[in-house]
């Protein structure tokens, strides 16, 4: 092979980005035939993985296009929960089916779809119908995937009002330490705030006594 013609490979192919044809030009001797070099390359490549592609003034080489399907890469990104999705779990854990008000009034703040959505997409919680009064809101609830993923064999397995005092954890935000308590090795649970000095004023309504 022509020596200009692999050098000429060689800079397209380690190139991050499309090269000008006069940058081309000056890195090999024989100026005159670099349309013929370029061409060559191009005709060699039209068949192959890559192609060579030229956009403007400018060359590079560019995966063959009847591949783009087979090298679609579908990777699983692992997202922590926010303190709010968390809550917004532990408060539907113990008070399903519960509407999205409902959620709010517990938590004492407006809450925005972040949280459902976030928690949907996961899996954890689905719509269970609407409740019956004027709006119809959706109720929410846990499912299977929720169950199984915290290691319970069903809800019952939720520690209830009185093992949560005799655990200590009624002094603060119990349902969400329970929560997080059960899958403290998961990655996915996010630790929670020990800065955060507001108080569960609702804890009562928070947890049904089983």
């Amino acid at each position: 092979m022509n020596k200009d013609l692999k050098l000429l490979e060689a800079i397209l192919f380690v190139s991050g980005e499309p090269i000008d044809e006069n940058d081309l030009k000056e890195k090999i001797k024989d100026k005159k035939n670099l349309d013929t070099f370029l061409n060559e390359l191009q005709k060699f490549y039209s068949s192959r993985g890559i192609n060579l592609v030229k956009t403007g003034n400018k060359w590079s080489f560019r995966t063959s296009d009847d591949l783009s399907d087979n090298l679609t890469i579908y990777k699983t990104q692992k997202r922590k929960l926010s303190r709010a999705a968390l809550e917004t779990l532990s408060i539907i854990a113990y008070q399903q089916p519960i509407t999205r008000s409902e959620i709010e009034n517990i938590r004492g703040v407006q809450m925005g779809r972040g949280s459902i959505d976030h928690l949907m997409e996961i899996g954890w919680i689905k719509p269970s119908g609407r409740k019956n009064i004027p709006g119809k809101p959706t109720l929410w609830s846990t499912t299977n995937l929720f169950i199984e993923h915290f290691g319970l064999n069903n809800l019952s397995d939720l520690p209830n009002k009185d093992e949560l005092k005799a655990s200590g954890f009624l002094d603060k935000r119990a349902a969400i330490a329970t929560i997080s308590d059960i899958a403290n090795s998961d990655d996915m649970i996010e630790n929670i705030d020990n800065s955060d000095n507001e108080d569960d004023n609702n804890i009562d309504d928070f947890i049904k006594n089983n």
